[in-house]
């Protein structure tokens, strides 16, 4: 008997000691140690055994034998600070956490799904290009400070959020101007596919300008609006106006006169525009407007990058908060937010399949019920239990409606006959894509064999000859992937592309190296 108390107390020793270290560690002993030392000094405390309540991990780390309550202060305080870290994660999970699943069949619900999906629909906040929209509105408020004219141009993929995002920039711009006590600019906004002719634009500026103006016949618009700001005589006292002429690339002709002289009208001594243009080509200004870069008049360029995973999620997140009930399964929107992602970044093409894959879900959800009431009809009887669990289970979209939408989108013949051409076909049409993505909308056979030598020779892969090439680019235009046109020379033939170039960017994207190429 003393040598098994004396063994009680040198192992009840051992456990203060134990607790001491590791609350002079700061919690840096690995956690079961920890919960030994806490367990052994509640048997020791208590003369009678009685079963212990299992408690979570992190509870048995943040508390202690002789402090409880403070453990559990503790333990909110951090809960507290990462909600403060993160409050738009913590308010999403806590939006979707909360809400009850929705009904596919509730017309109005589905009606409400499908509006906030609609591309049309623009959501109350635009999440992930604040930094973009800082840069443009920052331009504009130097700008309207110094009353001083200036252009600005924004380029991007499709589907990146520039359209929205400037008439964002333009609500933000006059609400600031009103509070800051300065005039409010006059703000004029045009999508250049409306004209009939691209040199209506400046008549149409000038309507803007001055609506009860009557022109002379032998004075055009533009020389009006260039007289104008000429001389500070006629310029004075008129307000600062903000163009934005969404589509810029459909001013661009032959001669580049009309895409030339709009932007040189920022440039007059006592002009009043501040121009923004949008387009997707990114080197339009570098390519069309040469003479303005040997002004030092080349305009400041904005950059909106394609949509990765995270930010198609967080948008798509966004307009579901707005729904009083749960549509989508997270995993589902993930899936889809990484297929669209790897394809192209377009968020309107992430936008596309969610309403596809809830139309998938409406389908299945008639065909079951049919099937459901048939049954119960033959059988006299409706289990009730049954269908209320079925419908809680099936009442959103899951991973394989998505699956299915996605295939939907993307997939076509087109795809599959891509994925079974040869490799250098394949780094053909990578190379093509790539040049193409510059804006061009076609070249010559001979650019794009340059463009398929330098792809092989940074991937250290043997090219082809260049009668070779000339063969693939054959075969290509007979599958319909490319067109080629007709010339004595081959190298001077020129090429478009046929296929949609998201469904050659999806076909190759599974290939690491056809990802890296096409980046």
């Amino acid at each position: 008997m003393p040598a098994i108390a004396s063994h009680n107390s040198i192992m009840a020793v051992k456990s203060e000691n134990a607790g001491e270290v590791a609350r002079s560690n700061g919690g840096s002993t690995p956690q079961k140690r920890r919960l030994r030392s806490d367990a052994a000094a509640v048997e020791n405390l208590s003369p009678i055994s009685t079963p212990m309540k299992l408690k979570s991990p992190r509870r048995c780390v943040s508390s202690s034998p002789n402090s409880g309550a403070n453990g559990i202060e503790m333990e909110i305080k951090e809960k507290l600070m990462s909600a403060r870290k993160s409050p738009v994660k913590k308010k999403l999970c806590d939006s979707f956490k909360s809400k009850p699943n929705w009904n596919p069949q509730d017309v109005e619900q589905m009606s409400a799904v499908r509006e906030a999906l609609h591309v049309s629909t623009a959501p109350s906040t635009i999440v992930c290009r604040e930094d973009e929209q800082k840069k443009v509105l920052e331009f504009c408020k130097k700008n309207l400070e110094e009353e001083k004219a200036g252009s600005l141009y924004v380029c991007g993929c499709p589907g990146t959020g520039k359209s929205l995002s400037m008439e964002k920039v333009q609500h933000y711009l006059v609400d600031w101007a009103k509070k800051a006590g300065l005039q409010q600019p006059e703000v004029f906004s045009i999508n250049c596919t409306s004209l009939t002719n691209t040199s209506e634009i400046f008549s149409k500026i000038l309507l803007q300008l001055q609506p009860r103006k009557k022109l002379n016949g032998s004075t055009s618009p533009l020389q009006h609006l260039q007289n104008l700001y000429s001389q500070k005589l006629h310029s004075s006292g008129m307000k600062m106006m903000l163009i934005i002429a969404d589509e810029l690339d459909y001013l661009i002709t032959r001669d580049r006169a009309v895409l030339h002289d709009l932007f040189m009208l920022t440039t007059f001594p006592f002009s009043r525009f501040i121009l923004i243009g949008i387009a997707n080509a990114i080197d339009l200004a570098d390519r069309f407007l040469p003479r303005l870069q040997s002004m030092n008049c080349k305009p400041l360029v904005v950059t909106f990058r394609a949509y990765s995973k995270d930010q198609i999620i967080r948008i798509l997140q966004e307009r579901l908060m707005e729904l009083p009930y749960i549509v989508f399964q997270p995993h589902a929107l993930e899936l889809c937010a990484r297929k669209v992602a790897a394809a192209s970044g377009d968020m309107r093409k992430a936008l596309s399949v969610c309403r596809s894959a809830i139309e998938i879900l409406e389908a299945e959800m008639r065909e079951s019920v049919s099937k459901m009431n048939s049954a119960s009809a033959e059988q006299g009887l409706f289990d009730q239990q049954a269908a209320s669990a079925f419908e809680f289970f099936n009442s959103q979209v899951r991973v394989d409606h998505m699956a299915v939408a996605l295939s939907n989108t993307f997939k076509s013949p087109v795809v599959d006959t891509i994925k079974s051409l040869p490799q250098h076909q394949q780094i053909l049409l990578c190379s093509a894509v790539k040049f193409f993505r510059g804006g061009k909308k076609d070249m010559t056979v001979g650019e794009l064999n340059k463009s398929y030598m330098n792809i092989c020779k940074t991937s250290l892969i043997p090219p082809v000859g260049t009668l070779e090439f000339f063969s693939m680019c054959r075969v290509l235009h007979d599958q319909g992937i490319l067109k080629v046109g007709q010339s004595r020379d081959d190298k001077l033939k020129r090429v478009t592309l046929k296929a949609d170039e998201s469904d050659i960017t999806f076909a190759l994207q599974g290939v690491r190296f056809f990802r890296n190429c096409l980046q």
